[in-house]
């Protein structure tokens, strides 16, 4: 299993001195993966308690997704949309029923995806709700992350995000999140150009910001009301990793663009997907978008697995119970010390707060001091550290790496 004579710091030096330095990643190099577990090349063990950013919900290296992986990628890896191919329609009907949509449109990354939804929702508005050309404008939330491509950092508020990349898209309206009122105030002020509201169910990047009981169920009634499209990014929170299959079915939300990515390939391979019903999928004809690998057989194969695991393992339930049961112990944690002051998420998608500021180092010294215990997160926004573990963990995992985390935390020492 170890790679011979080659170490982790001969790993990291390589991408130091190779790679563009656009990440920052924990010093661990990893080499291999089963279930929530990875090894680094030395060998030692780690539970994953990021999931690639929840990628990989249904556990690193299944089965069920390596063999529909090898098996299509042996008899047909690439047609391009020139020509159908036998896997995509299969694929199609599985995904359109499952979420409850007439149509899907297949991308490979979430920000592809995102791409495709607002370029949708801007076709629609002008085809079918009758905006003037040009006028078209977005809705979207403060502190969101969907993605890293131009369009999408033009209206991002993180300076990391978008200083020294403009100019920038135009037609996008930034409110707080969670602020039905603002939400209220923004369409009442100008709903005939107004064409989508597009938003996280959850901020993950963020910081696992949950919004308030019920506030996904009025945002949505209220583009209904100004016939304004409400748009559910579930890139993160989609594929049971809230406990439920989206995030948006807490509270009994269908959104009317779906965006989905990362775990709907189980982390195998980037498969993205739009979906959408007729009456706002059909504005896009032959030639007016689309993509070279999506929908290509393999990421069909590989989605088609990656879906059925989530429903024959039951990972939404799975999720739920145990996301409470990790956030009863976290609490319990809390009280014992004055490093963590919160806990909170839904499902397996967490955070806890360190009690810290967002420039200091605390949350990333205690992610290495987890690392050397023997599990991996990362923090996100300086002073929040996320936690997310495949789905697949059992209750005696969970334990054991609340274990863990307690040790780490009642031991660390502040520099």
């Amino acid at each position: 299993m170890h790679t011979v004579n080659k170490t982790s710091s001969y790993f990291i030096e390589l991408e130091e001195k190779h790679g563009a330095h656009n990440y920052h990643p924990l010093p661990v190099v990893l080499e291999k993966g089963k279930g929530v577990f990875v090894w680094d090349v030395e060998g030692k063990k780690y539970y994953d308690f990021l999931s690639a950013y929840s990628a990989v919900n249904q556990g690193h290296s299944h089965p069920k997704i390596v063999d529909a992986l090898v098996n299509q990628a042996q008899k047909l890896a690439l047609t391009s949309r020139a020509f159908y191919n036998a896997n995509l329609g299969e694929y199609e009907k599985k995904i359109t029923e499952l979420f409850g949509f007439d149509k899907v449109l297949p991308m490979n990354s979430g920000a592809e995806a995102v791409e495709t939804a607002v370029k949708l929702a801007r076709k629609w508005s002008y085809e079918v709700k009758g905006i003037s050309q040009n006028a078209a404008k977005i809705v979207v939330c403060e502190n969101n992350f969907h993605g890293r491509t131009t369009t999408i950092v033009s209206f991002s508020n993180d300076p990391d995000a978008n200083n020294n990349y403009g100019p920038f898209t135009p037609g996008f309206i930034k409110i707080p999140y969670n602020n039905l009122k603002a939400l209220e105030e923004t369409l009442a002020n100008d709903s005939e150009n107004i064409a989508a509201f597009l938003v996280e169910p959850i901020q993950g990047e963020a910081g696992v910001y949950v919004p308030d009981e019920g506030f996904l169920k009025s945002a949505s009634e209220l583009c209904k009301k100004h016939n304004v499209l409400f748009i559910a990014d579930e890139v993160q929170t989609g594929i049971a990793r809230t406990g439920k299959l989206i995030a948006c079915h807490h509270e009994n939300v269908q959104p009317d663009i779906l965006i989905l990515g990362k775990a709907l390939s189980g982390g195998m391979y980037p498969v993205s997907a739009v979906l959408a019903n007729d009456e706002i999928m059909n504005v896009i004809h032959p030639g007016q978008h689309g993509s070279t690998f999506g929908g290509n057989p393999v990421a069909c194969a590989v989605a088609v697995a990656a879906l059925d695991v989530v429903e024959e393992e039951k990972l939404s339930e799975r999720a739920e119970e145990l996301g409470q049961l990790f956030r009863n112990e976290i609490e319990k944690l809390i009280e014992k010390t004055d490093l963590i002051t919160g806990v909170r998420g839904k499902g397996l998608l967490n955070a806890i707060l360190i009690n810290d500021t967002p420039e200091s180092k605390t949350a990333w010294n205690l992610c290495v001091a987890l690392r050397d215990n023997g599990l991996l997160a990362k923090p996100t926004h300086g002073n929040i550290i996320r936690l997310a573990p495949p789905l697949v963990i059992t209750e005696e995992q969970i334990l054991d790496c609340v274990a863990i985390i307690e040790k780490t935390v009642l031991e660390f020492k502040r520099n």
